[in-house]
């Protein structure tokens, strides 16, 4: 045998060995599927849509009596909490024990520039009624621009002081953009606090670029009530420098300028409805707002962000009614209930409908209507 077909057939063999060691190896690396070993339970390919869950709803809940009187005196048991009409388990239950973290929201437009000097002497009102000892509050001042004006501090004498020097500025009530950041500041809070809102300010926006639903959506899924202070317009042009804008008045402010219908009473509710103003259900609009987060909301804003988050609206007109309605948020504050439960039995994508009922009769509820979860692929 020559030397050359000795060497070939030497790299032949060495070439057959390599293919027969190495096949075990291809087939541990392939691609296909592995049949599982005896008794191991099989694995489902993962699902490609990804389930969003809400780890820890917070629902503000208060309770009046046939007479008005708040409800203080129930117990856990008493009470009973539906998300999509699935009963939940009551994970943590108190009555107006926890902490809170407060933003203070005041419209500095010169819109309202009358009533400023009321709302700068309900400063001690906030601190001791709402924030109270264990709490704390950050202070934001809207018109055209959005200002944060004083950051979280537990400093009683520093938000006072805050309020007591809230400055007029231009003409702007970017109320939506407030909001917005508003819910920012208070997201980052510790979750053991109750999270707040409180707005002072007229029911108007312009020009802001967030949307109420979308705002209100995200106080939400934050567990943030917003209670809001409705400053009257009506009032601030009464104190304002008499000058004559627009069309004169048919009639003198309080009275009617056209004869009542016959056969009825009139009344400024009869005036409203004759003029094309029409109620709303609240609490529809509410949740259309959340679930169009997008669309505009224009009519009653300060009502439909309470409504949406289980706080309290209350208009003002005069000037010591302020710190009255202050006064009263600060009430309720010590004498709401706090549930919390983390959903169970219910899809978790889209608007989630939160009812709550109470083992008692003649009692009136209210809480926060709802929550809503974007699904996401």
């Amino acid at each position: 045998m020559s030397l050359r077909r000795a060497f070939a057939i030497g790299l032949a063999l060495i070439a057959a060995w390599l293919v027969f060691s190495t096949a075990p190896a291809r087939a541990q690396g392939s691609q296909g599927p592995i049949a599982p070993k005896p008794g191991a339970p099989v694995q489902k390919a993962p699902d490609n849509a990804i389930r969003v869950r809400v780890a820890l709803v917070n629902a503000p809940v208060t309770v009046h009596d046939a007479k008005g009187e708040l409800v203080l005196d129930l117990k856990k048991e008493n009470l009973h909490v539906f998300d999509n009409g699935v009963e939940q388990n009551i994970e943590t239950f108190d009555l107006g024990g926890e902490p809170l973290s407060a933003v203070l929201v005041f419209e500095t437009s010169s819109r309202v520039a009358p009533l400023l000097p009321a709302v700068q002497k309900s400063a001690i009102v906030f601190t001791q009624t709402v924030i109270g000892p264990s709490g704390d509050a950050a202070v934001l001042g809207y018109n055209d621009d959005v200002e944060r004006l004083l950051p979280f501090t537990a400093d009683h004498d520093k938000i006072e002081k805050t309020i007591a020097n809230l400055k007029t500025g231009t003409s702007g009530t970017r109320l939506y953009d407030a909001l917005s950041m508003a819910v920012g500041l208070l997201r980052d809070r510790p979750p053991s606090r109750r999270r707040i809102i409180i707005v002072v300010a007229e029911a108007r926006d312009a020009g802001s670029e967030e949307k109420l639903g979308e705002v209100l959506r995200e106080a939400q899924l934050s567990n943030i009530v917003i209670y809001t202070v409705g400053l009257s317009t009506a009032a601030a042009a009464l104190r304002a420098p008499p000058k004559q804008s627009g069309p004169i008045q048919a009639a003198p402010p309080g009275t009617f300028g056209l004869p009542p219908v016959p056969g009825t009473v009139q009344t400024p509710t009869t005036e409203q409805q004759r003029t094309g103003y029409i109620d709303v259900d609240l609490l529809s609009l509410a949740e259309w707002a959340v679930e169009n987060a997008k669309a505009v909301v224009k009519d009653r804003p300060l009502e439909v962000a309470t409504v949406a988050t289980g706080g309290m609206y209350q208009s003002t007109f005069r000037d010591r009614s302020i710190e009255d309605v202050v006064d009263a948020i600060g009430g309720e504050l010590n004498a709401q209930y706090t549930l919390s439960y983390r959903p169970t039995g219910s899809e978790a994508a889209g608007y989630h409908q939160i009812k709550v009922t109470v083992d008692r009769p003649d009692v009136k509820v209210r809480t926060r209507p709802g929550y809503y979860i974007e699904a996401k692929n």
